[in-house]
């Protein structure tokens, strides 16, 4: 198990890093984001992670997403990274907050405008009657904005996961599997234990 002095979020980066150097990985920042609705019954979808710090794992979506409101209810989740042409993985548990305004500003400048035009035509997890119905609202924004800059849509923002649990799993031979989970103390300090595979 690889072991860094920075704690959890510096094994995590090493790992990261070393994902995204394998060309058959065609998505490295994928992760598996776990909610619960008002009866605690769960739900899960991949989302892709845009930034990572100390302070948590980042991604953007419609915040009025199923994913959304969910954690507006709940804001206890759960990530899954899967990279298994490296043989590991990495699980997190945390807490999910809104990110503020101007940071959900910053990074919708940054996508590109189709993108742009897609955060506003697209009302995620409401029903289309029809595809048609979709591009034609894309059409529509398309010529409604043509030439000038696309604002960010109250609808779309960030969501960053502090963590407070983080466990790395690397595969072993005959399933001995080598696990090491973090939690965090009350002081924002780590404490590391190994698990049973």
């Amino acid at each position: 198990m690889d072991t860094c002095s920075g704690g959890p979020m510096s094994i995590f980066g090493l790992w990261y890093e070393e994902v995204l150097r394998v060309k058959s990985v065609r998505e490295p920042s994928a992760m598996v984001l776990a909610t619960c609705d008002s009866e605690n019954r769960p739900s899960a979808r991949v989302v892709l992670l845009k930034r990572y710090s100390d302070a948590g794992f980042e991604f953007y979506t419609n915040l009025e997403s199923r994913k959304a409101r969910e954690i507006a209810l709940n804001p206890c989740v759960s990530l899954v990274f899967d990279w298994r042409p490296i043989y590991k993985q990495v699980r997190v548990e945390g807490i999910a907050e809104f990110m503020d305004a101007s940071e959900s500003d910053a990074y919708f400048a940054s996508r590109s405008r189709e993108s742009q035009i897609g955060a506003w035509c697209s009302r995620q997890s409401m029903i289309l009657e029809d595809r048609d119905v979709l591009l034609s609202k894309i059409e529509l924004m398309e010529r409604e904005y043509e030439g000038r800059e696309i604002p960010r849509p109250k609808f779309w923002g960030g969501i960053r996961v502090v963590p407070n649990v983080i466990e790395f799993w690397m595969d072993g031979k005959h399933r001995l599997h080598d696990r090491r989970q973090y939690s965090k103390n009350i002081d924002g300090t780590w404490t590391s234990v190994y698990l049973y595979p």
